[in-house]
């Protein structure tokens, strides 16, 4: 999609940066209180801060290898990072004391994790092509890896818990946790077709139920659709929306556009989203489901209106952008990346904020 032909606010100066890191910040997670924040780095640390402030509360150490991930669980008792290494380390969400030892999960890079809505579940992603689940009460993993047949970028719970979105450097998974029913309706090896991409779907459909939450003890698990975003290329970051109505997924540098689906047909909507001229690393959705904000190694953060998917504003770094998420109460942004800090956005006062949803979406 060409960009709006009306004028977009141009940023350059933040309103404060966290500064503390001595390496690239790579993710960036917001508390459900609103006070703090963590971020992982490349120097093997995190950062526990508090927002007000602006002050580091603790800092993390325990990986022996660079960050690349970090997540906090919905109710912000549960902190989990994942490493270069591929290991895993659970922290408490309110002292920032390690709850487990370095646990090897992966045989390479975690770049990516989510707590499940419930927080029962964490979700790890890695290089070395696989998905683990693991029980948060008990820091083991549950059934068996889940294996992408390529490196794994971001993964994403759905708003209810039930799906999974995992971004390959070849695909976009969707998993159902719940049980092995496919929740796509279309006839096995159906091929949809349009100019831009291609989707790949398998039998039946099952509708989302919060009423009925992921028991860890009992899962088990589907792959529901597979398909390529990028023609023969990576996908780098995922977030839904706070309905499940629609999953938004980034491309590399040779074709930094964001896309979106239908999830009731995975189906694309629309032409892709242009602007970035580098890879777009990260996606955020603020929680009324209004707005979304990129993350780019343009050295740009971009704010866009999902209603109709236009830019109205650009935030701009002097350094690519890794990481980038919204403040509880929607008004600002932080950024993170090469730099070395966070950076803090304040999000235009004439954005659409005020349309009610049920949910918040995650950070990638």
């Amino acid at each position: 999609m060409a960009e709006t032909a009306q004028p977009n606010i141009r940023i350059t100066t933040p309103n404060r940066s966290f500064e503390g890191h001595t390496d690239s910040v790579t993710t960036a997670a917001v508390f459900p209180d609103g006070r703090r924040m963590v971020t992982s780095s490349h120097d093997k640390t995190l950062r526990l801060w508090d927002l007000k402030g602006g002050v580091v509360l603790k800092k993390l150490v325990g990986h022996i290898g660079a960050v690349w991930a970090v997540a906090v669980s919905g109710d912000g008792q549960l902190i989990a990072s994942g490493d270069e290494e591929g290991s895993l380390i659970a922290w408490h969400g309110e002292t920032g004391r390690s709850l487990t030892r370095a646990i090897k999960g992966h045989h390479y890079r975690i770049c990516s994790l989510d707590f499940s809505p419930d927080g029962t579940l964490l979700v790890t992603g890695s290089w070395d092509c696989t998905i683990q689940l693991w029980n948060t009460t008990t820091w083991e993993v549950q059934g068996k890896p889940i294996h992408c047949g390529a490196g794994v970028n971001c993964i994403r719970f759905s708003p209810s818990g039930e799906l999974v979105a995992i971004a390959t450097h070849n695909h976009i998974e969707i998993w159902n946790l719940r049980d092995s029913t496919p929740v796509v309706s279309n006839p096995a090896s159906a091929l949809l077709r349009n100019s831009r991409a291609t989707l790949r779907t398998q039998t039946g459909r099952a509708k989302p139920d919060s009423d009925n939450p992921v028991n860890p003890r009992t899962i088990s698990t589907k792959c529901i659709t597979k398909f390529k975003a990028v023609i023969n290329s990576c996908n780098s970051s995922l977030a839904w929306t706070p309905d499940s109505t629609r999953l938004l997924s980034a491309g590399p540098y040779f074709d930094p556009t964001i896309r979106e689906w239908d999830t009731s047909t995975w189906q694309q909507v629309g032409d892709p989203w242009s602007g970035h001229t580098g890879q777009i690393n990260a996606l955020a959705v603020n929680s009324t489901g209004t707005l979304l904000a990129s993350a780019s190694s343009d050295n740009h953060v971009r704010l866009w209106q999902l209603s109709d998917r236009q830019t109205i504003a650009i935030f701009t770094t002097i350094r690519e952008v890794l990481c980038v998420a919204f403040s509880m109460d929607g008004k600002r942004i932080l950024s993170g990346g090469k730099d070395k800090k966070i950076s803090e956005w304040e999000v235009p006062k004439h954005a659409p904020k005020d349309q009610a949803s049920e949910a918040c979406s995650h950070p990638c």
